[in-house]
């Protein structure tokens, strides 16, 4: 069956138009999956935001309760004696001039870089290769620290970064499709939770406008906010 047919069959008994329940809507995107891998469960938060106003843009680290169901390899830039206590708390890769070498390559073999203080003058060399990929280490997120311990935890037990595109949407993965019923919607809730609580006090009146739930190849399902707080 060509993929086109078996999402027309997807579409079936499927009101695109209906706001659902959370739990319903993930029973949905289980029962239509028809791939053989393992998707992820995306969440597509619509904001009530000007993304032109940089006081108004949305930007936050948490960690997901249930995690992420990825394998996040994690890379660390700082001392000797901080990779030290990165290696012991899971860390991939560690070092200092040689990773940075590495980026300058384009040699990049990690998913998440974290770096002590110390060492940011040093990676603002290669800033301009790790600004669009969405992997240069910020204070903000967590990822710039002196507990590098924590952050390489952190990093590796499901946490989410989170930001809004110029459309005002925030995109994040909450799970695979293996997962509990029960598990996607309790991490579901905490992103919602945490992207409540980050609204600028220059926004007035209603923050979010809608709430979307996807798996990688099915369709998205608009999701009864009530339900979430």
């Amino acid at each position: 069956m060509k993929i086109a047919k078996k999402r027309k069959e997807m579409l079936k008994d499927i009101d695109l138009l209906k706001t659902y329940e959370p739990l319903e809507a993930i029973k949905i995107l289980k029962d239509k999956s028809y791939v053989k891998f393992n998707e992820t469960i995306d969440v597509a938060i619509n904001l009530s935001i000007d993304s032109n106003k940089t006081d108004q843009n949305v930007k936050g680290v948490m960690n997901l309760p249930k995690g992420t169901g990825k394998i996040v390899k994690v890379a660390v830039v700082a001392s000797e004696s901080k990779n030290k206590e990165a290696i012991e708390s899971g860390a991939d890769i560690t070092g200092s001039s040689e990773i940075i070498e590495n980026i300058s390559n384009n040699k990049i073999e990690f998913d998440v870089l974290i770096a002590s203080p110390d060492m940011m003058p040093s990676l603002g060399k290669v800033a301009k290769i790790l600004g669009p990929r969405g992997l240069m280490p910020n204070p903000k997120l967590g990822t710039v620290t002196n507990d590098i311990g924590k952050a390489v935890k952190d990093a590796k037990s499901g946490q989410v970064k989170f930001k809004n595109d110029k459309a005002g949407i925030v995109h994040a993965g909450i799970g695979k499709i293996e997962f509990t019923d029960d598990d996607i919607l309790e991490n579901l809730k905490s992103l919602y939770s945490s992207i409540v609580k980050s609204k600028p006090e220059t926004v007035k009146g209603s923050f979010i406008k809608k709430v979307t739930i996807a798996s990688t190849m099915g369709i998205g399902l608009q999701i009864n906010q009530a339900s979430l707080r």
